[in-house]
């Protein structure tokens, strides 16, 4: 175990409180100043909370085990405090508390949150040293460390090098280095790695297939993610509404207005209801594209799936017919929304601004801002 990970390992563990001990001082300090939120846990509604229990057990003789230390560390991590956990492990240690692999998993969490994946490296390097075995918990929270520093080459050799020494990544594992590639834009690579799931017997879900199709879609491989789209139709995976509207939205960039309501269309007969960000980019797709009718057909569409415009519905309506010069059916619009309740914002009145300006309508336009 000694050899793992030669490439990315750290394995001076002394520094990461020698260097990191007063930055994290100051951290821990306003941490313990904050209140966490309500509810978060059963034992404890804030951080002080635990915190008070943790000073109970610090002074008491004989210490208690690391695992009622650990009931107090995991729901500070919940609560975000992760600098507060930083100095209470370390505190921990001063007194002679001996860590296990799930007090080191949450301390390596801590470092990776705080964003020194190299401390928590070192972290890694102490329970090596010490002969705790690390688990699939261990590697997974590093790989998520490292691809959150957008270190996804050293996350990917990490991976590896977790299975090449007998390891199984769970699920978790594999979609946090496939987030991270599609986050960093290996559409390729992405896509590899989604087959590479199902060759080692984990069958990729709705959320691992969408994350590649909106990667895909970003990308402007849409053919690419049309046939991953029906790849996964093939396999009865069921399509969510993240995954139509990644397409919807790749198809109206591409100008493909018709066929992105024809997948609209296949949503509700799949009794997945669109909801008004989808609606909202066809209309504005339809209109730059002069398909006014086609425009009323989606509103109405929507209306009957008991969706009404919003602001930004309607808003795309006046920016359509004020770039029409057609500025009185823009105001009607306007005065539609107010009678409705809605309250046209700056966008809107941006809009009416600038088409009255250009057709010289100025005085027209005080009298629309004043009634």
């Amino acid at each position: 175990m000694g050899k793992l990970i030669p490439s990315i390992f750290h394995s001076s563990f002394p520094r990461y409180f020698n260097t990191f001990a007063t930055h994290i001082q100051a951290l821990s300090e306003n941490s313990m100043s904050v209140r966490g939120n309500p509810k978060i846990s059963d034992r404890f509604h804030n951080v002080e909370d635990a915190l008070a229990s943790f000073k109970k057990m610090i002074d008491k003789y004989p210490l208690p085990s690391v695992l009622e230390f650990t009931k107090i560390l995991s729901p500070i991590v919940r609560m975000k405090h992760y600098a507060t956990v930083v100095s209470m492990c370390r505190q921990m240690e001063v007194l002679g508390v001996p860590h296990n692999v799930y007090s080191f998993n949450i301390l390596i969490n801590c470092f990776c949150q705080l964003g020194h994946t190299d401390f928590g490296f070192s972290v890694f390097g102490k329970m090596l040293k010490l002969g705790v075995e690390p688990d699939v918990v261990t590697f997974t929270t590093l790989i998520n460390g490292l691809c959150k520093q957008r270190k996804i080459s050293q996350a990917a050799s990490l991976f590896d090098e977790m299975i090449g020494t007998g390891y199984q990544p769970n699920l978790i594992a594999y979609s946090t280095i496939l987030n991270g590639l599609c986050k960093t834009g290996n559409t390729k690579r992405a896509v590899r790695f989604l087959s590479m799931m199902e060759e080692r017997g984990f069958k990729p879900d709705i959320v691992a297939y969408s994350t590649v199709i909106d990667c895909l879609c970003k990308k402007g491989s849409l053919n690419e993610a049309l046939d991953l789209f029906s790849e996964m139709m093939v396999k009865g995976i069921r399509p969510n509404i993240v995954t139509y509207t990644c397409l919807i939205h790749a198809m109206c960039n591409s100008g493909q207005q018709k066929q992105a309501t024809r997948l609209l269309n296949e949503m509700v007969d799949n009794n997945i209801s669109p909801n008004i960000f989808i609606y909202n980019r066809l209309i504005d797709a339809h209109f730059k594209e002069g398909m006014i009718f086609e425009v009323l057909d989606i509103v109405n569409t929507m209306r009957k799936q008991g969706i009404e415009p919003d602001v930004v519905t309607y808003s795309i309506l006046v920016d359509a017919y004020c770039k029409k010069g057609m500025i009185s059916k823009a105001e009607d619009i306007v005065d539609s929304m107010k009678k409705l309740g809605i309250e046209p914002d700056v966008v809107t009145y941006n809009m009416l601004v600038n088409a009255h300006c250009k057709e010289g309508m100025v005085p027209k336009l005080k009298i629309l801002l004043t009634r």
